[in-house]
């Protein structure tokens, strides 16, 4: 743990802020339900919640330093020449309007569209691990466009618009510019239709297998004509196909049918001199289809690009991980430096439990080789019985019952009083 925290200790300037950021990871570890300033404070052993939400709220420390701290521990440790960057989105259901982010738009996590926040986040693969190591909220046009919702929830005056897109190239360019070993990047097809995100990648010399839609539009014959990926399978013959683990997954190697055409055009970048293919996966038992735009500045052979599109899921593992065992999801703040802070914190707690896991990985191996791998869930429980045990007495939990219900009495008071204030109102 002291790994982690410990990178990040020299950017706070005064040492409360210090030892509340650390009781506030180490919080995260715990198995309490909830992980709200209330819970992790009085699991800290604090009399009050307050110097927790003075850490999220007003505290004087950067939080994207402390993420380039956590981010390049997981380089030092996972670091691989062969690792990969992988982009994804998660959406936390919220309700009213004034947490920031937040409005109806469509969330993979409800599978609709929902009130919701959506968060951006890039993760780091390699032979060594994997875990999280970047994140950004993606504000719609409904907040860029009301300077003045922006201003209430702390938005920055130069934070402009960005897609999804947009906010993926900035954390990847990041990576690349802090010298993050990674050879490919990998996502899901929000993104690898984006012609733009696929260009920047070449300009960074990052070879990437981007999933497109059936209906993507590739090019053939040289660039000279274009052809929607799903038309391309039906002139394929049977010995285009070959059966291929896309890595191992809970149940064992995952096995699909894969056809890889490896001369299709470019996107018409003239100074261009990578090679473009489309990689095409075929489920062999329900026949479901799905493409990869593939690219890479040197060759490649058809397993690395395997291998490469089947990484991408440790991105939806590492959220799994997150909310279930670090509370990612349970931030109850509404601002954006307190998105920020609250969403590095776990961040940096998710990568203790990646790196504990890998490091026990390593040693089992040699040691315990009849033995399944210790998993994230199982570390985070070891952690709990053998380091954190809290051991609160009776008088002291009650106490912390109090204050809460005397604070939730005020809160509804407030809360009635308002409601009645409108409801008066001409």
């Amino acid at each position: 743990m002291d790994l982690v925290t410990g990178s990040f200790a020299g950017r706070f300037a005064r040492v409360e802020p210090r030892r509340t950021a650390a009781g506030f990871v180490t919080g995260l570890l715990t198995d309490l339900e909830i992980k709200t300033c209330w819970q992790l404070a009085e699991q800290a052993g604090h009399g009050r919640p307050d110097a927790m939400q003075r850490l999220l709220y007003r505290a004087k420390w950067d939080a994207d330093a402390v993420r380039d701290d956590v981010r390049k521990v997981v380089a030092d440790r996972f670091g691989d020449p062969d690792g990969v960057l992988v982009v994804d989105e998660t959406g936390d259901l919220k309700k009213g309007m004034h947490t920031v982010g937040v409005q109806r738009q469509y969330t993979g996590t409800a599978g609709r569209i929902e009130n919701a926040q959506v968060g951006v986040f890039l993760a780091y693969a390699s032979r060594h691990g994997h875990t999280l190591i970047d994140r950004r909220v993606y504000l719609p046009k409904s907040w860029t466009g009301d300077r003045d919702r922006c201003e209430q929830a702390g938005v920055p005056d130069d934070v402009a618009f960005a897609t999804r897109s947009e906010l993926a190239d900035d954390m990847i360019t990041a990576a690349a510019q802090a010298l993050v070993p990674a050879r490919w990047v990998a996502a899901d097809e929000a993104y690898g239709n984006n012609t733009g995100l696929r260009a920047r990648l070449r300009e960074l010399r990052l070879g990437y297998v981007l999933a497109v839609s059936c209906d993507h539009l590739v090019p053939i014959d040289g660039g000279k004509t274009r052809c929607r990926a799903d038309r391309l399978v039906e002139a394929l013959p049977a010995t285009a196909w070959t059966r291929r683990s896309a890595g191992d997954g809970s149940k064992g190697p995952r096995f699909y049918d894969w056809a890889w055409l490896a001369d299709v055009g470019a996107d018409g970048d003239p100074d261009d001199d990578g090679r473009h293919s489309l990689l095409i996966r075929r489920n062999n038992l329900t026949g479901e289809l799905a493409f990869y735009r593939c690219w890479t500045p040197g060759p490649a052979a058809l397993a690395q690009l395997v291998r490469v599109a089947g990484v991408r899921w440790i991105v939806e593992e590492s959220f799994q991980a997150g909310k279930g065992q670090v509370g990612l999801d349970q931030h109850q703040v509404r601002r954006w430096t307190s998105w920020h802070r609250f969403t590095t914190l776990a961040l940096a707690a998710l990568a203790v439990l990646a790196i504990c896991a890998a490091d026990t990985r390593t040693a089992d191996r040699h040691t315990q080789p009849d033995m399944i791998d210790l998993t994230v869930n199982e570390i985070r429980r070891l952690i709990n019985v053998m380091l954190i045990r809290p051991t609160r007495s009776i008088a002291y939990r009650l106490r912390w019952s109090n204050w809460r219900r005397r604070h939730q009495a005020r809160a509804r008071r407030a809360h009635y009083a308002r409601r009645l204030n409108l409801e008066i109102q001409p």
